[in-house]
């Protein structure tokens, strides 16, 4: 009998309920109108039950990143949608603008080391998935099934349950909304956190002056390092490339935003061990602050500020 998909238990447990992410400031409506209706979906994500608001979890992450920076703590914070999704079930479907992995028989290759990583994101760090309705709907069955419209996507479902089959657990502790990372990465009160203190760019692409500019426009002037990365396969080669890439990242590093696609989840944990350092999966925000939006297909959801961010 196949067991109970681990998010109706988080549900049923109590642990976690869907709800909208609402955080004051934000303003969405401009994606919404580039993009589809069903988007709107994505406001709704998991929530822990101690946590009563979209705003509470900005402010829990601010908190845990400025306490980290603090006390020289490994924090790594990554996150995961459709990309990794498909990399968890062995699909080439993770390939994307960049390609992630070389075939499946890389992928499998690749996994032992991956799960390591997660547990070890798990325990001490973040595990930021996307998680909405409409990843999460079960494939209908029935004669008639195939006639009704709704669209079967049940990713999130598969990528949770691949956590528990791991022995992951998803905890007030170390869950986050995807788009809750998005959000404080925007902010200004996170760019003038990271005034005056060395941060480091872990990406393939890399322009100097608007990064420095994207911090500017904040009131914040951190001093800038850059260790380059590949733009492909990181996922599948990185124990070939991670004592390269953590040459390049300056001792006393204080912060490092990382852009490595799926391979982002071992580059910010072993990053954020080595160094004792916070490492960021930036994503989207990465190509915001290199000023080319444009790598992304436009602006994503909850990065846009009434204002200018706060």
């Amino acid at each position: 009998m196949k067991p109970e998909p681990y998010l109706d238990r988080l549900i049923a447990g109590g642990t976690f309920r869907f709800r909208r992410l609402d955080i004051a400031g934000i303003d969405n409506e401009p994606v919404f109108k580039l993009n589809v209706p069903e988007m709107v979906e994505q406001e709704t994500c998991l929530f822990h039950r101690d946590v009563p608001s979209g705003g509470q979890y900005l402010e829990s992450l601010h908190d845990t990143v400025r306490t980290a920076m603090a006390e020289k703590a490994a924090m790594p914070i990554v996150r995961f949608a459709d990309g990794e999704y498909a990399f968890y079930r062995h699909s080439l479907d993770c390939n994307g603008l960049y390609r992630q992995a070389e075939n499946a028989a890389a992928i499998r290759q690749a996994m032992p080391a991956h799960i390591e990583a997660m547990r070890a994101l798990a325990r001490r760090g973040r595990i930021a998935p996307l998680v909405f309705p409409g990843n999460t709907r079960k494939k209908e069955r029935g004669l008639f099934s195939f006639l009704r419209k709704s669209k079967h996507d049940d990713s999130a479902i598969g990528f949770l349950d691949f956590l528990a089959a791991n022995d992951i657990e998803l905890t007030g502790d170390n869950y986050i909304p995807f788009y809750a990372v998005y959000a404080y990465l925007v902010t200004g009160r996170f760019a003038r956190l990271l005034d005056g203190k060395t941060v480091c760019v872990v990406n393939s692409d890399f322009d100097e002056n608007a990064c420095r500019s994207w911090f500017r426009q904040f009131s914040s002037e951190p001093r800038i390092a850059h260790a380059p990365i590949a733009a492909e396969y990181v996922a599948t080669r990185w124990d070939s490339m991670r004592e390269g890439v953590l040459a390049a990242v300056p001792p006393g590093v204080d912060f490092c935003i990382v852009g490595a696609g799926v391979g982002a989840l071992q580059v910010c944990v072993d990053i954020a061990e080595r160094f004792s350092t916070v490492a960021v999966d930036a994503g989207h925000v990465m190509n915001m602050m290199n000023g080319r939006v444009d790598k992304s297909g436009g602006p994503r959801l909850y990065t846009l500020w009434k204002g200018g961010g706060t």
